[in-house]
């Protein structure tokens, strides 16, 4: 096992904490201004009893990462409520329950490329690349009246995950989103 800073902490990720192991959910930086000082906001669910759980953990904090055999896997359809990824190396498939993969879904197209992380030989967390590209279905007019760097609005993706968008994003529009907050990043 390898204790990493806390800032490395990244959704997806399997950390010990309290004696047990938990995948991260949400990860983000916080700083206050003032004396409080910045920490990583964590959300994170346990892999054995399923419990969610928020925590603040100072920066300069270590935390130990679980050790977890990670394989390169691809995602290849879904399967009504299950996903099927298949393992790049065997080929075997495997099919994961869509509330496994909890708020990922929104992030998988056709033959994305993800590690798959297992603990003890059980699948236990999908870690997705830091960013995917995903085409506009749906938005609301450009407003003329709109600056290109003011204001959002809301687009429905292929996936059906709804990203925030600047007004110049149109329907059928590619835009790269960071998987770790949902946000859009550019063009893409």
């Amino acid at each position: 096992m390898a204790k990493v800073l806390a800032t490395e902490i990244r959704a997806g990720n399997l950390i010990e904490w309290d004696k047990r192991v938990w995948r991260v959910l949400k990860a983000y930086h916080v700083h206050v201004g003032g004396r409080g000082g910045a920490f990583m906001q964590v959300e994170m669910k346990d892999i054995e009893s399923g419990t969610k759980k928020n925590e603040r953990i100072r920066t300069e904090d270590k935390i130990e990462r679980a050790f977890v055999d990670q394989r390169e896997m691809q995602y290849l359809y879904n399967d009504g409520d299950s996903y099927v990824f298949m393992d790049k190396e065997s080929f075997e498939q495997l099919n994961l329950p869509a509330d496994f993969l909890e708020g990922q879904t929104g992030y998988l197209l056709p033959n994305t490329d993800v590690q798959v992380n297992f603990h003890n030989d059980r699948p236990i967390g999908v870690q997705l690349p830091p960013s995917v590209t995903l085409t506009v279905m749906e938005t609301e007019p450009n407003l003329k009246s709109a600056t290109a760097t003011g204001s959002f609005k809301p687009a429905k993706t292929e996936t059906g995950l709804t990203v925030m968008v600047p007004q110049f994003v149109m329907d059928g529009a590619r835009i790269k989103v960071n998987t770790d907050t949902g946000e859009y990043i550019e063009r893409g």
